[in-house]
């Protein structure tokens, strides 16, 4: 009867993880197929503030406006050059330190690198193809870490678009990266010409902020 009782217990288990399974990606297929519709009606809306605004030089600077303040709040996909820093767990043996926690990449390592690339002149910033806007919390959460709303885990692909000289200045001796290192963090910073940062597909709601008129 145990081993019946036992038998049965497994078999519903995995039949409720098949099905929580199968919710996950009904939602997800659902959420592509509506982040897609949204794609094609802002093309489309692109397409038709193009033609209106056409042989129009007042509204074309309004255009243009427009443009510039969505790549400034993140609700723009952005390319140029920069630099990319990846920051993975260490591959040193747990057993051979006292704190585990020395080896793996934290929240405050991913926050602080941030910081500095900002202090550098960075002009849009994603961790792992999660675009950085005002509202962006990097929160942990046990082994992984919450941006956007969204879990990521680690290795952490920092994408950064500025001038390559300045934001590889990160890895001067003393910097951050390097007592990363130091740390036997795996850090690899490489600069790149053709960066591409996607853009926030979230919301963000002022609910305290009001404009001055």
């Amino acid at each position: 009867m145990r081993t019946v009782n036992s038998s049965n217990s497994v078999v519903s288990q995995n039949y409720e993880e098949n099905n929580l399974r199968a919710e996950v990606l009904k939602y997800k297929e659902r959420y592509d197929n509506r982040y897609k519709e949204l794609e094609e009606a802002e093309k489309r809306l692109e397409k038709e503030r193009q033609e209106a605004t056409k042989d129009n030089v007042e509204l074309e600077q309004k255009e243009e406006e427009i443009k510039n303040a969505s790549k400034l709040m993140g609700f723009a996909e952005v390319t140029g050059p920069g630099v990319i820093i990846t920051l993975s767990d260490s591959k040193r043996d747990i057993s051979s330190v006292l704190n585990a926690n020395e080896l793996i990449v934290h929240d405050a390592d991913v926050l602080s690198v941030i910081n500095e690339l900002k202090n550098a002149g960075a002009e849009a910033i994603s961790i792992n193809e999660q675009r950085l806007v005002t509202t962006t919390g990097i929160i942990c959460g046990g082994n992984i870490i919450d941006i956007n709303g969204e879990k990521v885990g680690a290795p952490f692909v920092i994408k950064a678009i500025g001038l390559p000289e300045q934001l590889a200045a990160l890895s001067r001796p003393g910097g951050y990266l390097e007592l990363l290192k130091e740390a036997t963090v795996g850090v690899e910073l490489k600069k790149d010409n053709n960066i591409t940062i996607p853009k926030y597909v979230g919301n963000i709601t002022y609910r305290y902020a009001e404009s001055i008129n």
